[in-house]
């Protein structure tokens, strides 16, 4: 499973249970002590169609800080206690990071359904979700280790501040949505979204945290699970142009909607509203298939959020703001009034008279000292230019027969123009990740389409989420060849080295170490010139940083490959 920095999941619901471990006040969301005391998530404060099935309660199993899980994951800090499981936060031995732990007993009801939840979001592997990085039954527990984000910060600790700007708040429901349409393609709910599962990491991605694993500790499950959580991504965006939680209980911090007057829209709760995002929260926010929007029919799946967000106006970011500086002030030592009295207020200043010309005998003596100087230096560049043109003269005709027979080799060895070279064969190449990166669309880099490409997978960062070095396709040109350039172009400005195979390689090189670097570049349209000659039967077009996308990830996408002689 993917190696990534690692966030707490929220599975506490403090909305009827006390935490055994400081009332829940100490509850902790990716390193920040958070107060749940309000945390409800009841069917009414959450408003969604989720259900909690009764089951027995197991006795959470008797564990402490330094109580180490499959000799690797050393417990650190209780998170939460509560319905016979316990959160917290672990540190991995083995690779020297923090990760986060949820840990029952296997003969908890909930056990099997714990581990088929938490294996199933990992097979998921996308970035916009807090990654299970392992699900194991042992001994007498069960136990599903996840990433910890200690960077990041929950939408709940946002929202105490105030509300969103719209920029943030229409990045919010858009990365939000997309990242849930892609989960229900895959048969996967979320169930329990809420301000506490959704993160902002320190790069301005929203992440979401407990992806069918939190409703599984919880024992919750829905008959409308597409519906539900589509209602759920509406009250988040409520929340975030409001600051209040769109029904009539508060939760989460956010005080709730007045009783007795239904649901209004949120530029009737507060002024200066974006009016397109009010209008979206209020078809997310479906109610038996109704909607309080007169205009628009009411979105009840993640699918149909995501082409409502498509059909509305970008909103860009504000333009930042500059305040003109203050005009310099030199000091009193630069101004030339270091040491002088202060004058009255309105009495003029004297303007001091330049100096006069040397006058003394001392300066006349010194202005003939540097005419006699000016004048031996011009008669003496004089000699010099005169025997530099004769030497000229004589060197013309020399000059004259050598430019003939220059010109005259040249117009013999005219340069060939460059021919193109046929691609016999293209891969991916993915040697620091998982050995695969869409190895179905490869061909389309030289296929000669403007409109097809090949792409990455989604990333966290322009870096690759900090998970490898990078990653690119290998090209087999057929045989040894001399290669003059390659031509790269780009669906978005990208950064790309050209390595290539020694030209006695026999066969194909697998590792990385085998191929040289022997040009660079970044752009939408990059042409890697070899600095020498180059010779060679393999190429590797390796990319290194990853273009930001519209719905706020990072990926590449190669559109077309040429390489000519």
């Amino acid at each position: 499973m993917a190696e990534r920095s690692t966030a707490a999941v929220d599975v506490a619901d403090n909305s009827g249970d006390k935490s055994l471990t400081a009332e829940a006040d100490q509850s902790t969301a990716d390193g920040v002590a958070q107060n749940r005391e309000r945390d409800t998530d009841n069917d009414e404060a959450q408003g969604n169609a989720g259900t909690e099935r009764p089951g027995r309660k197991a006795s959470p199993p008797e564990l402490h800080s330094g109580h180490k899980l499959a000799r690797r994951y050393r417990l650190e800090e209780c998170v939460t206690r509560l319905d016979g499981f316990s959160s917290w936060r672990a540190v991995d031995e083995k690779l020297r990071r923090a990760v986060g732990v949820h840990v029952l007993p296997a003969d908890h009801s909930r056990a099997r359904a714990v581990l088929a939840a938490a294996r199933s979001s990992a097979l998921l592997g996308d970035p916009r979700f807090v990654q299970v990085l392992d699900a194991v039954e042992e001994n007498d527990l069960v136990y599903v280790v996840h990433e910890w984000l200690p960077d990041a910060v929950e939408l709940t600790t946002l929202l105490s501040a105030g509300p969103l700007e719209p920029h943030d708040a229409y990045q919010l429901v858009s990365q939000v949505a997309s990242a849930m349409a892609a989960a229900h393609r895959e048969g996967l709910a979320h169930l329990r979204l809420n301000p506490n599962a959704v993160l902002r990491a320190s790069t301005g991605q929203w992440r979401i945290r407990g992806l069918a694993v939190n409703a599984a500790l919880r024992g919750i499950s829905s008959d409308t699970p597409q519906r539900t959580d589509t209602e759920a991504i509406g009250a988040l965006l409520y929340a975030a142009l409001t600051q209040r939680w769109p029904y009539e209980n508060d939760a989460y911090g956010l005080t709730g909607l007045p009783k007795d007057i239904g649901l209004i829209a949120p530029d009737q709760v507060r002024a200066g509203i974006h009016r397109g995002l009010s209008e979206l929260s209020m078809r997310a926010l479906a109610n038996d298939g109704a909607t309080a929007s007169r205009h628009e029919s009411p979105c009840t799946t993640p699918e149909e959020l995501v082409k409502a967000i498509g059909e509305m106006p970008r909103i860009r970011p504000p333009e930042p703001s500059f305040t003109t500086p203050p005009e310099y002030q030199g000091t009193s030592y630069q101004q030339g009034t270091y040491g002088r009295p202060a004058p009255h207020p309105g009495a003029g200043q004297p303007v001091p008279a330049p100096p006069p010309a040397l006058q003394s005998r001392t300066g006349k003596a010194l202005k003939w000292a540097v005419s006699a100087l000016l004048i031996a230096a011009l008669g003496l560049g004089s000699w010099q230019l005169a025997d530099a043109l004769m030497d000229q003269g004589g060197n013309s005709t020399k000059d004259s027969q050598t430019q003939t027979q220059d010109g005259g080799n040249k117009n013999k060895q005219q340069p060939k123009p460059a021919q193109p070279i046929a691609i016999s064969g293209v891969h991916d190449f993915d040697p620091f990740g998982d050995g695969s990166e869409k190895p179905s669309d490869t061909g389309k880099v030289t296929d000669g389409d403007p409109n097809s490409y090949w792409q990455t997978d989604y990333y966290t960062s322009a870096d690759f989420g900090r998970l490898k070095s990078g990653l690119g396709v290998i090209l087999d040109l057929g045989k040894v060849q001399q290669v003059g350039k390659v031509t790269v172009s780009f669906v978005g400005s990208t950064s790309v080295e050209l390595r290539a195979a020694s030209g006695d390689q026999g066969a194909e090189p697998t590792s990385f170490g085998r191929y040289a670097k022997v040009a660079s570049g970044s752009g939408t349209s990059v042409t890697l010139k070899p600095a020498r000659p180059l010779t060679t039967r393999y190429l590797l077009v390796w990319l290194t940083k990853l273009p930001l996308q519209t719905d706020g990830t990072y990926r590449a996408r190669v559109a077309d490959i040429k390489v000519t002689t």
